[in-house]
């Protein structure tokens, strides 16, 4: 029996699952590590707790196998994308790694559209210019910490870090690179017109591999560190959001996913390499070579829930606080919620944003409040649908994965706002999974991608929609649409006074 290994490097901790040839996990480990804030929009993390974790998490998984070394055929990573390790030319870590959620960066975007123009950056990275990207970040060290960028040799993204610590070989790959606003994304390589607006080293930007590439074998050092073979091969792997879709078999025309985390993704596979979403929606590169997807984002999805709960039903547990919301009926007895705790991404790139209840009385129920909760989420990632399907997109099947795929109400309730058919995953894993399936394809257990995400994945659940509901929430949804138009300014006035 061959073994593979999914490292995912989460924001707070990092995941190993152990995967055999069958499909079945067999071990997963976990381990934390500390999140930074140094400064009010400040992000940041120490790269060698990253490195320190995984090697802990690595050693844990192997002492609790029960077969060798050798049975391990490869190693692939799944990774926070956006965030930023400098080194120098020693390959010594120069700063701590700014994150994909760090937003000091507002000052630099402006000046990418300013300096390059916003078509010209879309044309070629087909993204938009965000706080949370890779160059913004680049040129805000550059500004603020000269000396210390003059001594940069090399960029590299988290999970690209700790591969290179395990190998002693340097590399990104498309899915993650797709996201740092200086690759060329349809022709898939740096873009040196990027690279020259901006005074950025083309030398500074790793080298390409594809996802399921071999980076290398383990180091004997690690190996010994962690009681793997240092025969162990280590594939690039892919961003998290590339390998969420990979673990949910989203690997062909009209597979889409929705994954309500702290945040909430749609996303859409893409074959075409030239769509133009004018940087509505995100566009990348998947895992899988020579494929693309688009994505929309909402920002504080499960966050939402998770901070009502937090302040409303802090002593209880999360399926205690749900209790009933399936017996409350489509709008919450007249309530509607905007998620926008932490401002939005998805249609709306806007960090002033905040969230709202709109027609609360002295009837609702915390369950009332719930629900608008959910609803409010779930209206927020459709607005991501709806962009899609103008394009011409045809989207009937979705698969759920995350917090929302928790709870048999949340689940009808997308089924329900989507319009579509919602379907859920046996034993889900994430982006783990999808980085032990770049693992065995990459190690020649399975002939292609495809063919291995076949064996291990398979749906579990089916909800469809239910035509009086959808029909009560298309109305609705229009009328969750006239929420961020009429509170944007309101919000904006009322920073003055936090």
């Amino acid at each position: 029996m061959k073994y593979v290994i999914g490292i995912d490097l989460g924001t707070s901790s990092v995941k190993a699952l152990l995967v055999n040839e069958l499909g079945e996990v067999s071990l997963e480990v976990s381990k934390p590590y500390p999140l930074y804030h140094p400064k009010p929009g400040y992000s940041e993390q120490s790269p060698e707790d990253w490195v320190k974790q995984t090697k802990e998490a690595l050693a844990e998984l192997i002492e609790r196998f029960d077969g060798e070394p050798g049975d391990i055929a490869g190693i692939s990573f799944s990774g926070q994308m956006h965030g930023l390790v400098l080194l120098d030319e020693e390959y010594e870590v120069l700063r701590p790694a700014i994150l994909w959620n760090d937003t000091r960066t507002t000052k630099q975007c402006e000046e990418i559209y300013e300096t390059a123009g916003k078509e010209r950056i879309l044309s070629i990275t087909k993204n938009p210019a965000l706080e949370g990207f890779t160059l913004p970040k680049l040129l805000w060290v550059k500004e603020h910490e000269p000396a210390l960028f003059e001594k940069a040799a090399v960029f590299m993204l988290p999970k690209d870090y700790v591969r290179f610590k395990m190998t002693g070989t340097i590399h990104s790959e498309y899915s993650d690179a797709a996201g740092t606003l200086l690759l060329d994304v349809p022709n898939k390589k740096w873009s040196k017109e990027i690279c020259g607006i901006f005074g950025i080293k083309e030398s500074l930007c790793p080298p390409l591999l594809e996802s399921h590439g071999l980076a290398g074998t383990l180091t004997a050092a690690f190996a010994a560190s962690t009681g793997l073979s240092p025969e162990t091969k280590v594939f690039a792997g892919g961003a998290d959001n590339a390998c969420g879709a990979i673990g949910a078999n989203i690997l062909a025309k009209g597979a889409t996913l929705c994954s309500i985390g702290t945040s909430g993704v749609i996303l859409s596979y893409e074959a075409e390499k030239d769509l133009d979403f004018g940087g509505v929606v995100h566009y990348f590169n998947h895992g899988k070579e020579d494929a693309f997807y688009t994505m929309g984002v909402t920002l504080s999805a499960g966050h939402s829930l998770s901070w009502f709960k937090e302040q409303f039903a802090k002593e209880e547990t999360m399926e205690q606080l749900l209790e009933g919301v399936g017996d409350i009926p489509p709008g919450a007895h007249g309530l509607l919620f905007a998620p926008y705790l932490t401002g939005e991404r998805t249609p709306h790139p806007d960090a002033m944003i905040r969230a709202s209840f709109i027609g609360l009385d002295a009837t609702h129920t915390r369950t009332d409040l719930a629900r608008a909760v959910m609803e409010g989420i779930t209206f927020s990632l459709n607005e991501s649908i709806e962009i899609f399907r103008e394009k011409g997109k045809e989207i009937d099947t979705i698969v759920s994965i995350g917090g929302g795929a928790k709870n048999p109400a949340w689940l009808q309730m997308q089924a329900d706002i989507f319009q579509a058919k919602v379907v859920t995953l046996r034993g889900e894993q994430g982006p783990a999974l999808g980085a032990a399936i770049l693992a065995a394809y990459g190690s020649g257990i399975f002939a292609s991608l495809e063919e291995c995400a076949k064996v291990f994945t398979s749906y579990k659940d089916e909800y469809v929609p239910n035509p009086e509901r959808s029909e009560q929430y298309r109305k609705l949804y229009a009328l969750y649409q006239k929420v961020y138009p009429q509170t944007r300014e309101l919000c904006k006035g009322l920073m003055e006074f936090r």
